[in-house]
């Protein structure tokens, strides 16, 4: 057997509700650096280099946060928005609720893998090289979709957490092998 796989998170999307009403042209004028022209999208993008994120801001008290590499940069990012908006006279009462919504992450088992073989082999699965390279392949514990690549790369989504991703990962491999599905 080779060694342990890689996994690498890839984007963390998660939703965030302020539940109260917030001033977009108020956040425009005091904080410049947003990007906000409603005539094209409702939203208000606030990007952050630490941790690198685009959070978009809905005067509904709405945002979605989008790019983070992980759940505790999710965190990092919405406190620091929020941080900024108060120091811009911007008023926000209470907690934001964080609701991680997916979790993209990129795999490798080091290992190719008989994807002809697989298709045949496992369940809940979708195979078309004519129109894909990859095999689709859906767990349902964790619940999470899996692209496998006859390189042994993988690409991983639908997981809430991030341990989903190493489990499912883990999974998969720990399959592939004892159905002789790698060489």
């Amino acid at each position: 057997m080779s060694s342990k796989p890689t996994v690498r998170i890839e984007n963390v999307v998660a939703s965030v509700i302020l539940n109260q009403y917030i001033d977009l042209e108020a956040i425009t004028k005091n904080i410049p650096s947003v990007d906000y022209n409603p005539e094209q999208f409702p939203g208000l993008v606030f990007r952050l280099d630490k941790p690198k994120t685009a959070t978009l801001i809905f005067s509904s008290g709405k945002m979605v946060c989008t790019g983070a590499k992980s759940e505790k940069d999710v965190k990092k990012a919405i406190k620091r928005i929020i941080a900024t908006l108060k120091s811009k006279g911007i008023n926000i009462v209470g907690k934001p609720k964080i609701t991680i919504q997916n979790i993209v992450a990129s795999a490798n088992i080091k290992m190719n893998i008989n994807l002809e073989k697989a298709a045949l082999t496992l369940e809940n699965v979708m195979y078309e090289p004519e129109q894909f390279p990859g095999l689709i392949y859906r767990l349902n514990e964790p619940k999470v979709v899996l692209l496998l690549f006859s390189s042994g790369k993988m690409v991983c989504t639908g997981a809430k957490k991030e341990e989903q991703v190493y489990e499912a990962v883990k999974k998969v491999t720990e399959k592939l092998i004892e159905l002789k599905l790698t060489y």
